[in-house]
């Protein structure tokens, strides 16, 4: 029987804090537990806020905590023919368009669409579970002729045509093995749909978040995917795009989130948690564990 593969995937564009520590040691502490393996992946396709000292110090953080990792590391960066592959084969399905609107025209569009949202008055455009608003534009209507001139000559994002994806795969489940903050475990209804038509890629940019994960976690043989609640509902995005592509299924297990002071969860911006800051300060890793209660 094959081992469980566990991952620790974090993106290098600012220190790791308590809340990395968490889900580290779990993927960690869980692949040491059933003798599986545990890999590193560094998320660092954003080329702007991805920096090499804050790779560098990922890998010094979590040597630091005792973590021993397979080598070697997967680098986003290194691996983008594989992004375009993917979405090669999304494009050839007739399931990828490209819209043209900015973020600031984006957000006039849907101040008109509430505007005008019924005879009651003005009503919220939907929103998905992040809380950003569904893509409101046409560009799915534009002919093949208009696409083509406009890429070759604006900015563009590369968007997945929801509907027709998941009128193409129908009803979806993951299996889900941590209770979080929902309490839910067992197989979970997936709602791609809450989504709307996700961006894939950019033009200077040749895959998203989305894309890349579902690509990485195939190429690597993830069996498990242990990470925060907060990408609980992400997962019926990811569902789909492992339908698209053919790829397997790991089984999801959300933990719970460590919050701060005023209820938010951690941010590489709060250089308190950052644990190069409570290394200088002198605690061990047994007082992380502690802190984070993984010990």
């Amino acid at each position: 029987m094959p081992k469980p593969v566990f991952r620790f995937a974090p993106s290098p564009n600012g220190f790791l804090h308590l809340g990395h520590a968490l889900s580290a040691m779990m993927n960690f502490d869980l692949a040491r537990k059933t003798g599986g393996r545990f890999l590193l992946r560094i998320e660092d396709i954003d080329a702007v806020r991805c920096l090499p000292e804050y790779e560098a110090a990922i890998y010094e953080d979590l040597a630091w905590l005792g973590l021993t990792w397979e080598l070697p590391v997967r680098r986003q960066s290194e691996h983008l023919a594989s992004y375009r592959a993917a979405l090669a084969r999304l494009q050839q399905d007739g399931l990828v368009y490209p819209s043209f609107e900015s973020r600031a025209e984006i957000a006039q569009l849907v101040a008109q669409r509430e505007a005008t949202g019924g005879a009651s008055g003005s009503r919220p455009w939907p929103r998905d579970p992040d809380g950003a608003p569904l893509y409101p534009g046409n560009a799915r209507f534009l002919s093949s002729t208009e696409r083509a001139r406009r890429m070759a000559a604006e900015p563009y994002a590369l968007r997945l045509d929801m509907a027709k994806a998941v009128a193409r795969v129908g009803p979806l489940t993951w299996t889900e093995l941590g209770a979080g903050t929902r309490n839910e475990t067992g197989e979970i209804a997936a709602n791609p749909e809450a989504w709307g038509d996700v961006v894939l890629a950019r033009k200077d940019i040749p895959t998203s978040y989305h894309l890349a994960v579902v690509v990485d976690d195939a190429l690597q043989g993830i069996t498990h995917v242990v990470r925060g609640q907060d990408l609980f509902a992400a997962t019926a995005v990811h569902r789909l795009l492992q339908v698209l592509l053919g790829s397997p299924a790991p089984v999801y297990r959300h933990h719970s989130l460590l919050l701060d002071a005023e209820g938010r969860k951690l941010s590489k911006s709060t250089p308190t948690t950052a644990l190069h800051e409570l290394r200088a300060q002198g605690l061990t890793p047994e007082d992380i564990r502690r802190k984070i209660g993984a010990s």
